[in-house]
């Protein structure tokens, strides 16, 4: 039967919490003295205390305070890759395993305190990486997960003082995008260059408003000539086992877009070219499943690939 009574912390605030033994180790015979703190009423300290009795009769205290990270992770992550595309999923476990894993991993989940996740968050932070909210978000999730499955009582991620860049300048979309005059340039230069594919690629993109993960994915069985038009239905991502094409985002991403004559002609011009390329190399290919996009054995480009085109 847990005990409740109230405490005044150093700021003169009143506060609850309960106390209760676990029940005795089989092996060792002893018992442990649990006690949770920082409610802000005497009838949320009993909410927290009939709920942990309760996880004690279903689990086992000893069971449950003897999970790892990592375990609880595996069981949450399981789960989580029925809500997501594999793509998302992927790079989710990739996140952990690079960055949550190394910390966190074999640490118990029920010893893990608000100062090991300032810790870790700060360590991100120092060494430089632009996700390191990404990743106390993820060490959140698996903690989230446990509470529903009463195996903690609490999320020690929410005490973390999250850090803040203050010398990086606020994002903006001034200047991030070519005007008329720069995007004529930027053609008369890929025009001099002399790659037709890297040159219709960029058309597509600037006068379509298309993603480069959409035209990576793009068959000539989307383009219709005769109406003038371009359906968007996929996009190329990265699975757990490369890259992989997939429905888009979401569903408004599912769209047809005009294009104009020009752009048209100059698709037109590149599908010439890239069968004589094929020709030439003697790579086969499939008219009605063709990519637009291509490399010269006709596979899929990797998605850094317009990056060093540009």
């Amino acid at each position: 039967m847990a005990s409740i009574d109230s405490y005044t912390t150093k700021a003169g605030k009143k506060l609850w919490r309960f106390q209760v033994w676990t029940p005795a180790d089989p092996h060792t015979g002893k018992k442990s003295h649990v006690m949770r703190q920082g409610f802000p009423t005497k009838s949320e300290a009993k909410l927290q205390a009939v709920r942990f009795e309760a996880a004690m009769d279903r689990h086992g205290f000893r069971e449950a305070s003897q999970l790892k990270f990592r375990e609880v992770y595996e069981s949450w992550f399981q789960g989580y890759q029925n809500t997501v595309k594999e793509s998302t999923w992927a790079k989710t476990a990739d996140n952990v395993r690079l960055h949550v894993l190394p910390f966190f991993g074999d640490k118990l989940l029920a010893k893990i305190t608000p100062v090991d996740c300032q810790e870790a968050v700060n360590q991100w932070y120092k060494k430089g990486y632009t996700k390191y909210q990404t990743f106390l978000n993820l060490v959140s999730r698996v903690f989230q997960y446990a509470v529903r499955m009463d195996l903690v009582m609490n999320d020690p991620t929410k005490k973390v003082i999250v850090p803040r860049d203050r010398n990086k300048p606020a994002t903006t979309m001034e200047n991030n995008y070519y005007d008329l005059d720069e995007l004529k340039k930027f053609f008369t230069v890929l025009a001099d260059h002399g790659d037709q594919q890297e040159f219709t690629f960029f058309r597509v993109l600037a006068f379509t408003g298309m993603r480069k993960g959409e035209a990576l994915a793009l068959l000539w069985s989307d383009i219709s000539f005769s109406g003038g038009t371009i359906s968007i239905t996929k996009t190329q991502t990265r699975g757990a086992t490369g890259i992989m094409v997939n429905s888009p985002k979401t569903y408004n991403s599912i769209r047809t877009i005009n294009v104009d004559k020009k752009t048209l002609a100059i698709l037109k011009k590149w599908q010439w070219q890239q069968r004589q390329n094929f020709m030439a190399y003697g790579t086969p290919s499939n008219p009605e499943h063709q990519l637009v996009f291509s490399t010269r054995y006709n596979g899929m480009i990797g998605p850094a690939q317009p990056v060093h085109w540009l």
